[in-house]
């Protein structure tokens, strides 16, 4: 993303430049109230959960001239870490990353800092993605110019640790962020060779690339879960328009859950259905709407069915998480960037939802 009429614009589905959104960009705080980011005109706004269910915002989080993009971490402290890209002074199409932190819901977040790019100064490569570690150090991934995967660190005393390159080639342009159930942090991509798992094998150390897993794999549509047993699974969506699990940590090879709705992105997370544990994939679908499919959590051979949402619309960002009570709460940007939100309904058998709501 070189300035923000530069910035890649195809939103098409599995589009290589789409999603223009990474990882989790709906959080809950300690309280339990939910807090949801977007970048807008060059900065970063936030929309806050009151207590009493409805929505203020959205509240400008700054960041002078950010591109359209923003990637969303939260570590077990419940802090948000933000990341977006914004063009560096000087113009020739070059591009740095900045971050920023929202300690408590509701609450201002401190200023923006540059932390560099992975090729020093360069054009956009590809969609940083962040996650947090246990002891609560932001881990920023970006594909490199070289096409494989870097990573910027917190220190343990404040400030981050030079970039790491991670080696790789042809990598996805959106590689997905998780911690494991060991407070470890894990990097998941795509080649057009098949799969590729980066993991740290040690406590703030950094991230090893394991062997590729031959796989066919549509770029832009990956999205992970750490499950019950603490390891970590895949989705993707093959060739074949399978959706697929993978979990190298629970030796589970490409599995087939079922066909997919659509060929773009698909999101990820776990929530308590009838009381038990269970995975629920979104995806939008062929005509437009928003598609769940749910299955017992590390169960993959039950398979999913797709049954669908809301109206059709003509392009959607979708994030799923659940809340304290464990159930499943969703929330859909529209293309013009109105945000639609609904949540699992209380005390009702199975997957059924609440009505749709536009929060602003």
């Amino acid at each position: 993303m070189a300035n923000r009429s530069q910035a890649p614009t195809d939103r098409s589905p599995g589009s290589t430049t789409a999603p223009v959104l990474q990882g989790g960009w709906l959080t809950r705080g300690m309280e339990g109230r939910f807090s949801a980011y977007l970048p807008r005109d060059g900065e970063v706004v936030r929309w806050t959960e009151e207590p009493d269910g409805s929505w203020s915002g959205p509240v400008s989080l700054g960041g002078d001239g950010l591109t359209p993009f923003l990637a969303v971490g939260q570590g077990a402290d419940r802090y948000v870490h933000l990341v977006g890209l914004r063009p560096t002074k000087g113009g020739e199409g070059h591009v740095e990353l900045v971050h920023s932190v929202q300690f408590q819901t509701g609450r201002p977040a401190v200023a923006w800092r540059p932390i560099g790019h992975s090729n020093g100064k360069g054009p956009w490569t590809g969609n940083p993605a962040v996650t947090v570690d246990a002891q609560g150090r932001a881990y920023v991934f970006m594909r490199n110019g070289g096409g494989g995967l870097s990573v910027r660190a917190q220190k343990d005393a404040g400030g981050w640790h030079p970039w790491w390159d991670l080696h790789g080639w042809g990598t996805d342009p959106s590689p997905v962020a998780v911690c494991n159930g060991e407070g470890r942090v894990e990097l998941l991509t795509a080649t057009d060779k098949g799969l590729l798992r980066y993991v740290q094998e040690e406590a703030g150390g950094r991230p090893v690339r394991k062997d590729v897993l031959p796989a066919e794999v549509t770029f832009g549509t990956l999205a992970a879960v750490t499950g019950p047993s603490g390891h970590v699974t895949l989705f993707y969506v093959d060739k074949a328009g399978q959706v697929r699990a993978w979990s190298q940590g629970r030796d589970l090879e490409p599995t087939a859950l079922g066909e997919a709705v659509g060929t773009g992105r698909l999101a990820a997370t776990r929530c308590l259905i009838d009381g038990f544990d269970c995975t629920v994939l979104a995806q939008q679908s062929a005509d437009g709407r928003l598609a769940l499919a749910a299955y017992p959590s590390e169960q993959e051979a039950e398979g999913i069915q797709w049954s669908e949402t809301g109206d059709a619309q003509g392009d959607l960002d979708t994030v799923l998480t659940r809340g304290l009570d464990g159930r499943l709460v969703v929330m859909s940007r529209l293309g013009g960037g109105t945000l639609l939100t609904t949540r699992q309904k209380a005390k009702a058998d199975g997957l059924l939802l609440e009505g749709w709501r536009s929060i602003g």
